[in-house]
């Protein structure tokens, strides 16, 4: 069984991957919350698990200079051609295809791994924290942004959706699910990272408001990849607009509360 097949299929789908430079903005305003936390020092060598188009890493990536480097991991091939797009010209940052719940990232031990939103797509947690344990060097530095439990976060169109979508199947033995709240739980995250030989476990509770486009979150192409068939399209948009009045901002924008949590940790 391939690792995490599901999470490959949905991030290198084009529907998903071109529509992705709208979907971004909804967390561009965690990126400066999470790189204070992680405190980045000149010369450091940084991994990026899940960096998607590369803002993150990227930002990253100046915060270790002189002298410093960031890799960017990630399973679309898509989203790292926009990454790469995005970093032309610098020397600090290169991205790599990779899965980090069992692909190995050459060059040695890193002094910190981060990830923003990235690190929820594992279907075998403890394995993928072992493995990432594994690129960082003794004493190392892990932090990555995930978001709260999903009644924190009512902008979230899933809570509307299931009538008009069909039931997920059946996890397969030893597999964990997979999504933007699989991490929701403090509690079991700070287990997985004990379990994957992690220590000095923090968890920091953040919440606020972005103003962005609705498109940020929901137009029909997110409704189709979440499974809306055509025949419930309709009626799934009706339910999506009637959430979404309840974060009418001025300008025509959607003002969102953010819940999420920076994870910290040390190996």
């Amino acid at each position: 069984m391939v690792p995490n097949d599901a999470e490959r299929t949905r991030w290198n789908d084009d529907a998903w991957t071109t529509a992705w430079t709208k979907r971004e903005v909804l967390i561009d305003s965690v990126t400066p919350m999470l790189l204070e936390v992680m405190d980045l020092k000149p010369g450091e060598r940084v991994l990026d698990v899940g960096c998607g188009g590369g803002k993150a890493t990227i930002a990253a990536s100046r915060q270790v200079q002189p002298g410093g480097n960031v890799v960017g991991a990630d399973i679309s091939v898509a989203l790292l051609a926009l990454a790469r797009e995005r970093a032309a010209g610098s020397s600090w940052v290169t991205f790599e295809q990779a899965d980090m719940q069992v692909d190995q990232i050459n060059g040695g031990r890193f002094d910190v791994v981060m990830s923003q939103f990235g690190v929820m797509f594992f279907d075998e947690p403890v394995v993928a924290f072992r493995n990432i344990a594994q690129h960082l060097r003794s004493g190392g530095r892990l932090g990555f942004a995930c978001w709260q439990p999903v009644d924190r976060n009512p902008w979230f169109i899933g809570s509307v959706l299931g009538p008009f979508v069909a039931a997920p199947a059946p996890l397969a033995p030893g597999k964990s699910p997979t999504g933007p709240f699989a991490f929701g739980d403090a509690d079991r995250v700070r287990q997985i990272l004990r379990d994957a030989g992690f220590g000095e476990i923090g968890v920091n509770l953040y919440e606020h408001e972005v103003d962005v486009p609705e498109s940020a979150l929901v137009d029909d192409a997110q409704l189709a990849f979440m499974g809306v068939s055509a025949d419930a399209m309709d009626d799934a948009r009706k339910a999506v607009a009637a959430l979404m009045k309840r974060f009418a901002a001025d300008d025509g924008m959607r003002r969102f509360p953010l819940a999420f949590q920076v994870v910290t940790a040390r190996l």
